[in-house]
């Protein structure tokens, strides 16, 4: 079989077993035909740490960040392990090399005033505005990923109870609460008809096009794009600003780490350790600007 017969149909199993999202697995083929262009003719069968750690030499040499080196590492990991588990391989080659140390960034987020006007931006009485309010509203109301939102079908609502149920990463499924101000502009938008209804189907999606088809996430990009653009913020911001916004807010004002951890639908209590980095470093600012002996 062929390497790139191997490279699809472990890409295929990602998807269909593992619940890969379509970001991931894009950027995992893009990676897979960088590793076999860097072995040339070599065969995988052939493979060695040595051959791994030369490559991620190569990308550091070619000026690739430590974040994207720790993604390809993890991709090569789990495509030896795949392959491993299809007694391809006897062993994973990638096993014991250590992944780079990565780069702390600060998350990037909005204060409540630039939320207000981002939020606030879709004014206009058409149909397509009402949807977008009611996306902007629903990003931040429940910090919910991008990916999450335009899955969400019909159903998932439960405007009664004020409750949204979302499939994260690996199809796992949570509950998250939906604030009133967003039910409310949900509603506005289910009142207006699409200006063309879309197929009949067993699961209908909540957020469409103007064709009547599920939403994708470049489209809520470039959305949102647009709404930044018009209120003048000035900054660079995607879905994912908005999920940092609801995180570092909802600690601001006294939630705890846990429950965060929860509504944002992290594995690991430590990656939504980096917002109480974001709050303390605001506390340092505001003591080195007010206290006469700072």
């Amino acid at each position: 079989m062929s390497t790139e017969k191997r490279v699809e149909d472990f890409l295929n199993f990602l998807k269909t077993e593992k619940g890969a999202s379509d970001h991931t697995t894009k950027n995992y083929g893009i990676d897979l035909r960088e590793f076999r262009k860097f072995l040339a003719e070599k065969d995988l069968k052939e493979v060695t740490y040595l051959d791994i750690r030369s490559f991620l030499a190569f990308l550091k040499d070619r000026g690739y960040s430590k974040s994207s080196i720790a993604r390809k590492l993890a991709c090569l990991r789990s495509f030896f392990k795949y392959l491993v588990r299809e007694n391809i391989l006897s062993q994973n080659p990638a096993a014991g090399i250590a992944t780079p140390k990565k780069e702390k960034r600060l998350p990037s987020f909005l204060n409540p005033d630039e939320i207000t006007k981002l939020l606030e931006a879709p004014a206009k009485p058409s149909w397509e505005e009402k949807r977008d309010k009611a996306i902007l509203e629903m990003l931040y109301s429940s910090g919910i990923r991008v990916s999450e939102l335009v899955g969400l079908n019909h159903d998932d609502l439960d405007f009664f109870g004020g409750l949204a149920r979302v499939r994260g990463k690996g199809k796992k499924e949570r509950v998250v609460p939906v604030g009133q101000v967003a039910l409310r502009c949900l509603r506005d938008y289910l009142d207006k008809k699409p200006p063309r209804e879309g197929a009949h189907a067993i699961k209908k999606p909540l957020f469409v096009s103007r064709l009547g088809g599920r939403l994708t996430d470049r489209s809520v990009r470039r959305m949102i794009l647009k709404y930044v653009k018009r209120t003048g913020l000035g900054k660079e911001i995607s879905p994912h600003t908005l999920r940092h916004s609801f995180a570092t807010h909802m600690l601001d004002r006294g939630a705890d780490l846990r429950s965060v951890q929860e509504l944002l639908g992290h594995a690991n209590l430590s990656t939504t350790q980096i917002y109480t980095h974001v709050t303390t470093q605001r506390l340092k600012e505001a003591y080195a600007t007010a206290h006469p002996r700072a």
